[in-house]
């Protein structure tokens, strides 16, 4: 009997253990995992600054093909103050965004954030960029303004995360109310979208949100406010205290001028926002980067690519002006030199027909022209790109070069390195340099900015 309970019992720990093994060691592993380091110095080696940021109306979006909004021209501002790129991560969940920011896939939060003593001890806080009002928004049918009487024992949905919960809570408690807080995954334009649309009934959003979207939709009240004007700021790990310097310094310069005219710009122009916000070729409103999007698509078909990369270079090259002549003579919405026009059969370059059909014969020689030497068909699009903007001839002496050298010449950041380079009499004027001097440092940033406005498009507008 004793064996019995002894074995049983044994048996029952190990199966306890088998199963809880895993888990316990999660639990362990994320409480002391060490926390992750990587301050100014090294967003500048690695070159670039992740920054989260939001996808609505005010803040970052397309339009007409272009990337907008409030906290994307002040972050790119910053990214050149920096000397950096800058890469977008749009996270429309707060908290997703500082566990972004503490997992190191975040390096700032350019958001509208209320300091709290739980987001105190978990990020430090830059110098305020502004202030922020919060107020319930409803579509009320009358004139007369929304008061807490009128909400009654109503539900307010809130958006998760953010501050609006802690302040409706402690309001309800003050003047003993009795609605109803529930909170929401959505977005507060969302859950204003779903108020015009007589889903629910009230949400809480920043006033200036709350503004934009009044331009929408003109039943919308927002006169009832959840709590008076307080500092805003954007957040950073607190073992970066060399970026937040810098960053606070950035600010003390840019809030003398260049933030009022933004500020201006995204939330004191109603009609614009409204336009922008509703067009069918926005992001927010529409699924259309351009009126060529169904040429671009089918041109991309021929080449297997995404049709919204061809779409990036396009904006990239012509801004989609069929009629753009640049000052070397590129013309069309691919900007084709007279000798590729001619080599491609384009006899209209203002035809975006022809244009995208030239464009497309030169991009898939180009593939071709490197698909040997680089088979990996993610690493070929950089040197494609390359190629397209600088040359072929000056990419593959930058290749010749990586092979001399002993580096890696399937690699673009081997390569692209070394057509950096090509503006070095040193590099220029060896021997296996067949196309001499070039300016490579742009062809190297052209790449740069065609994917990186790629992978915007991949974010914000569907395939």
């Amino acid at each position: 009997m004793k064996k019995t309970l002894i074995a049983l019992i044994s048996f029952i720990i190990l199966l306890f253990s088998g199963v809880q093994c895993t888990f316990f060691e999660e639990r362990l592993e994320k409480a002391f995992k060490p926390p992750y380091i990587l301050d100014l110095p090294g967003i500048q080696t690695r070159g670039t600054i992740r920054v989260a940021v939001d996808n609505n109306s005010t803040s970052y979006y397309i339009y007409r093909g272009r990337r907008m909004g409030y906290e994307f021209e002040l972050i790119r501002d910053l990214g050149k103050n920096l000397g950096v790129q800058v890469e977008y991560l749009v996270i429309s969940d707060i908290e997703q965004a500082f566990q972004a920011l503490e997992e190191g896939r975040a390096d700032l939060i350019a958001m509208n954030l209320e300091s709290s003593p739980e987001r105190n001890s978990r990020v430090s806080f830059t110098h305020y960029l502004g202030t922020m009002s919060t107020v319930v928004v409803g579509k009320t049918g009358s004139q007369q303004p929304t008061t807490w009487e009128k909400i009654g024992k109503d539900t307010v949905y809130v958006r998760k995360g953010a501050v609006y919960e802690k302040q409706l809570l402690a309001i309800k408690d003050s003047l003993q109310m009795g609605f109803v807080v529930s909170v929401s995954d959505e977005h507060e334009e969302t859950l204003i979208d779903q108020i015009a649309d007589g889903k629910i009934k009230w949400t809480v959003a920043d006033r200036n949100i709350a503004k934009a979207n009044q331009t929408y939709y003109p039943g919308l009240d927002a006169s009832l406010k959840v709590s008076e004007d307080g500092a805003i700021s954007w957040a950073l790990r607190k073992n970066s205290p060399k970026l937040l310097n810098a960053v606070n310094v950035w600010l003390a310069e840019k809030k003398k001028k260049f933030v009022p005219e933004l500020y201006a710009k995204y939330f004191l122009s109603p009609r614009n926002s409204f336009f922008r916000a509703n067009s069918p070729f926005s992001s927010l409103g529409g699924k259309k980067i351009s009126v060529f999007d169904d040429m671009i698509r089918n041109a991309a078909e021929e080449l297997g690519w995404d049709w919204r990369l061809l779409a990036a270079l396009v904006y990239k090259e012509s801004g989609f002006d069929t009629t753009a002549v640049s000052y070397a003579g590129a013309e069309g919405l691919l900007q084709l030199m007279p000798v590729t026009l001619q080599r491609f059969g384009v006899t209209d370059p203002n035809d975006p027909v022809q244009s995208l059909s030239g464009g497309v014969r030169y991009l898939q020689y180009l593939d071709k022209f490197w698909r040997e030497r680089v088979p990996d068909s993610k690493e070929r699009i950089r040197f494609i790109l390359a190629s397209y903007n600088i040359g072929q001839g000056h990419v593959e002496d930058a290749w010749r070069l990586t092979m001399k050298y002993g580096k890696n010449t399937r690699s673009w950041k081997d390569v692209s390195l070394f057509l950096n380079l090509k503006s070095d009499p040193e590099y220029y004027r060896d021997p296996i340099v067949r196309s001499g001097f070039a300016k490579g440092h742009i062809a190297v940033n052209y790449v740069r900015d065609v994917l990186s406005l790629f992978e915007s498009y991949k974010t914000l507008v569907e395939p």
